[in-house]
């Protein structure tokens, strides 16, 4: 992409497994500075779940571990099983993972024929819908937290119905508000497509922010966005935001020009050392 673009500063916001399709949201020149703040996005999946069999890798292209028959599965312990992982629950991540320990990718030890222990994690399934269900597939869709294993889910799911189970497809249909639709493929984006054709696939930074509160300041504290430098948090709530607007709790703030234009990105109300008061930090400077 950096060849194909002829731009430098190139990024992305969260992986895919090496057979999944699917959005992968790619940052470009200052949008590389808003990465931290997407990894957070929830994401929606498309899958297939294959009952009756457990792989090392926990997706179809590992090595089988264990076969077991699936003839005596019912529909609804299917679907009494899928209804227990939704909300909170804990994940322990898979071996074939990009997840650190003792400095070193998991999959690195994966590969040498090493188990360590991994710490469970919490992660949330906000949504899980069975689509089809034809044993021994079953079709679904998740949308789910940073930092969940859809593979790791399918074998979960397959060990509470004790006849194992593993991922064989996997498409990720949206990342935050980015849907599948809005994509490009690669071919496109780097072949024959004029930069008209492909405007569409692109995010400004403000729009790529919007799940985030905006306040537009006055040409002064603007000023002092652009250096880095914090507002007083009475100052915006009472110069800038109507009562009902005020967001609840430390979250992070847009920070825009009366003209709109994006500014930085700020956290607010926080504490700082030596000055008396709440107070809007200016977190990235994005202007």
């Amino acid at each position: 992409l950096r060849s194909g673009l002829g731009i430098q500063k190139v990024g992305h916001a969260g992986t895919l497994d090496p057979h999944a399709t699917g959005v992968l949201p790619v940052l470009i020149g200052k949008g590389t500075k808003i990465a931290q703040y997407l990894l957070g996005w929830e994401k929606e999946y498309g899958a297939v779940l294959r009952l009756g069999q457990r792989t090392d890798t926990q997706d179809a292209w590992g090595r089988v571990l264990e076969e077991s028959p699936v003839e005596s599965l019912t529909e609804d312990r299917i679907r009494s099983v899928f209804a227990t992982f939704q909300g909170s629950i804990q994940q322990v991540p898979p071996m074939y993972s990009a997840v650190k320990i003792g400095g070193q990718p998991l999959y690195k030890k994966a590969r040498r024929g090493e188990t360590v222990d991994r710490p469970a994690k919490t992660v949330v399934i906000h949504e899980l819908e069975i689509q089809e269900l034809k044993v021994p597939e079953v079709a679904f869709r998740v949308v789910c937290s940073k930092g969940t294993y859809v593979r790791t889910l399918c074998d979960d799911i397959g060990n509470v119905l004790q006849v194992g189970g593993h991922l064989k497809w996997l498409q990720r249909r949206r990342v935050g508000p980015i849907h599948v639709d809005q994509a490009l493929e690669i071919e496109s984006l780097l072949g024959g497509l004029e930069f008209s054709q492909r405007d569409g696939a692109f995010l400004g930074l403000d729009q790529a922010l919007g799940e985030f509160p905006a306040v537009e300041v006055d040409r002064d504290d603007a000023r002092k966005v652009l250096h880095g430098n914090a507002i007083s948090w009475d100052r915006v709530v009472n110069s800038y935001w109507e009562p009902k607007a005020v967001p609840r709790g430390e979250q992070m703030v847009r920070v825009k020009q009366k003209n709109g234009q994006l500014l930085a990105l700020g956290k607010g109300p926080v504490f700082q050392t030596g000055r008396a008061g709440a107070v809007l930090a200016i977190e990235t400077v994005l202007a």
